[in-house]
């Protein structure tokens, strides 16, 4: 992909945090702290020492050697370093929750740090075998404890840079900015658990300025979420965030904005990832009072399918919805979204659904070529709506169209296809399904019913 004008911003920041960074070029060997590296001492203090030294120093670069297994409880990185992981050093969850400061810490934890860089081809393991009970062979998935840490938790941090390194394990989300700004994250590799509930693999959370590039996500949540949490403190919007160039393996959406909405969300953009596998493709899930706007997924490859009950997502190609989660909520408005050039297979349809007053408005779908078929065992026949209203069920019985739009308000529909697989299901509907769309305008879709004897390839209702 060529430099764009919001690209070379992003670097032009990150070139002056590593001019400030590398002006202190000395080294910190947390060995040297008095950390040992074998897999079973405590090198917390150890390692936040050399981390102490470094940003005393005015910066420079801590490092963890290749060979060494360093358990640790959370760490609190500082301005001006680079926290490095080198050759295949190993960084491992300590088991105990008295080894972090609160609930949702993180194992790397910053707040308000400046010019910090997380490098190297070393992993971070979380240990999610230690956070957790019992197995459910029915939901799929295991049972966490109360307590669960982060891989990374990273608060209002300003030009940072995480490079390379891997994580995997993660007991809860796996890397969380909350409130960062001017951010890059590349070449990272995540391997989480595929039964771990809420272990996400990145989440920009009131973030803005940030670029996500070259990863490669396995978890069994959302792979790379934008959101805006709940929070007492302001920390803004998320705004101008790039993701390329990724691809994501997940049993519920693998790119996805939401479900927290709290707070505005705009001018966010998926560009040239696959998605694997996963409940959800290209999803925007919004169920809170921020305004939602200015969202492209571009270059998608997908494949979506259903997985166990518990998980949400029952194989939608794409899942854009919007509605209250909490009685006497209003939510924020959620308009101006692109979906272009996005082609694979589904188990179930693509989906634009919205509120009888308040629409999703100014959508326009094109260069979409999507197939609908049935291959795994799990029923159909339905939308996940899910997370919806306390009491109301987030299963909605329904056929599968191809495309299905429903309360939405300047749609556009342009040189679009739509294809149905070998194991077509008498469920399958139309082609294109659309009700209670304003202005709906339909060029060049090629597409039939799956049954043209029984339904219309366009069924639409005023």
């Amino acid at each position: 992909m060529s430099m764009n004008r919001r690209t070379f911003l992003y670097h032009a920041g990150f070139m002056i945090a590593a001019t400030r960074m590398h002006a202190a070029t000395r080294e910190y060997d947390v060995r040297r702290y008095g950390a040992v590296g074998d897999g079973v001492t405590n090198d917390t203090v150890a390692i936040q020492k050399a981390i102490n030294a470094a940003s005393a120093a005015g910066g420079g670069r801590v490092v963890l050697r290749g060979g060494a297994r360093h358990l640790c409880g959370a760490l609190m990185l500082r301005s001006g370093i680079d926290f490095h992981l080198a050759d295949d050093a190993l960084l491992l969850a300590h088991p105990s929750p008295s080894a972090y400061p609160a609930t949702g810490a993180g194992i790397m934890m910053a707040d308000g740090a400046v010019g910090l860089t997380i490098s190297g081809t070393g992993k971070i393991d979380g240990q999610a075998k230690e956070f957790v009970t019992s197995y459910s062979k029915e939901d799929q998935r295991w049972e966490p404890k109360a307590f669960r840490p982060r891989i990374f938790s990273l608060e209002s941090c300003r030009d940072l840079q995480i490079r390379e390194i891997s994580f995997a394990n993660a007991p809860f989300w796996g890397m969380h900015m909350l409130g960062c700004e001017r951010v890059l994250v590349d070449g990272v590799t995540i391997r989480n658990w595929m039964d771990m509930p809420n272990c996400d693999g990145i989440d920009p959370d009131h973030c803005r300025n940030v670029e996500i590039r070259n990863c490669d996500i396995v978890c069994a949540d959302d792979a790379i979420c934008i959101k805006t949490t709940d929070q007492k403190k302001d920390f803004s919007p998320s705004h101008n965030i790039l993701v390329t160039n990724c691809r994501v393996t997940s049993r519920d959406s693998g790119l996805k904005v939401g479900t927290e909405t709290y707070a505005d969300i705009s001018k966010i953009r998926f560009h040239q990832c696959t998605v694997v596998n996963s409940g959800r493709g290209p999803t925007i899930t919004h169920r809170q009072p921020g305004n939602i706007s200015d969202i492209e997924f571009d270059d998608i490859q997908i494949s979506t399918e259903h997985h166990a009950a518990r998980w949400w997502g029952w194989g939608e190609a794409v899942s854009v919805t919007a509605w209250p989660r909490d009685a006497g909520v209003r939510i924020g408005t959620l308009r101006d979204i692109r979906l272009r050039n996005i082609r694979g297979t589904a188990e179930n349809s693509l989906r634009i659904d919205g509120l009888p007053d308040q629409p999703i408005t100014n959508v326009l779908l094109e260069k979409i070529d999507l197939t609908i078929d049935k291959w795994t065992d799990f029923p159909g026949e339905h939308f996940d709506n899910r997370p919806t209203l306390a009491g109301v069920d987030g299963l909605e019985k329904h056929k599968t169209p191809g495309f299905f739009l429903r309360h939405a308000a300047n749609v556009q529909v342009k040189d679009c296809r739509i294809r149905w697989g070998a194991q077509r299901r008498n469920y399958y509907g139309s082609a294109l399904e659309a009700h209670h769309v304003s202005n709906l305008h339909i060029e060049n879709f090629v597409g039939e019913a799956a049954f043209p004897e029984r339904d219309k390839a366009i069924a639409v209702e005023e």
